[in-house]
């Protein structure tokens, strides 16, 4: 003879059982849940790098959990409704749009929390670094060389796809026109020295002319490179004056 399951708890063991296995079963099922933990771990790794008083920390975990609770109740009741309802029905669909809605709750309080929290901090840490690059200004260069050639490979690899999917003709920025503009004004902000200036602007446009002739980049690709590069500096070292 068939044993028949449980309907319901019949001690307390048995509802701490069941409990366990509806957050083993969220936890490996649902993508949603997947997700959030992962980002729930990165925050609070993310937190120890602050200097968060208890109060503080209680409100982020409360906050962070709260987003697994309400996408584990959102489950329930979309497990309840499939269960019941396999047609389309307005109200199975208020049923599952409500508890979505409890999920974006959650989120958009846990966002507020985070902000709250951690703003200021950030803030302050961001002066710190600036104003240690400033005492620094080798760091400084090699970080915009750095963000340079990020970005330049980023364009790159943006138009070549877009290419491929065939949105618009290959456009790609000449990257040695980034680089050489960039370094341009560091020597600028660096020296001080218009002689210097003047002499690496006109490398840089011998360096962009040769591109050009050579047909390697054309007019377009070569000023939109030294445009990315130029700006970048500009924009690194005008943080950097603004601090000072």
């Amino acid at each position: 003879m068939k044993k028949e399951e449980k309907t319901s708890n019949q001690s307390f063991l048995d509802a701490w059982a069941n409990a366990i296995n509806g957050i083993i079963y969220a936890t490996t099922t649902q993508g949603n849940i997947k997700k959030q933990l992962i980002i729930i771990v990165a925050v609070l790794l993310f937190s120890l790098f602050f200097n968060l008083t208890r109060v503080e920390f209680l409100c982020l975990l409360f906050a962070v959990i709260l987003i697994i609770i309400a996408e584990m109740i959102n489950t329930g009741i979309e497990t309840v409704v499939d269960l019941y309802i396999d047609v389309y029905h307005p109200k199975a669909k208020i049923a599952k749009d409500v508890g979505a809605g409890a999920v974006v709750i959650a989120a958009i309080n846990a966002v507020v929390v985070a902000y709250f929290l951690f703003f200021d901090k950030i803030a302050a840490k961001g002066a710190t670094v600036l104003e240690s690059l400033i005492r620094t200004p080798e760091h400084l260069a090699f970080t915009t060389l750095a963000l340079t050639l990020i970005a330049m490979i980023a364009l790159k690899a943006t138009n070549i796809n877009r290419k491929k999917r065939g949105y618009m003709e290959k456009f790609i920025p000449s990257g040695i026109a980034a680089i050489s503009s960039m370094a341009s004004i560091v020597i600028w902000f660096t020296t001080k020295n218009m002689v210097a200036f003047t002499l690496a602007i006109l490398l840089t446009i011998l360096v962009c002319g040769c591109r050009i002739e050579s047909k390697q980049r054309t007019l377009g690709e070569v000023l939109f490179g030294g445009f990315i590069g130029s700006s970048i500096a500009m924009i690194m070292y005008g943080l950097t004056l603004l601090i000072k």
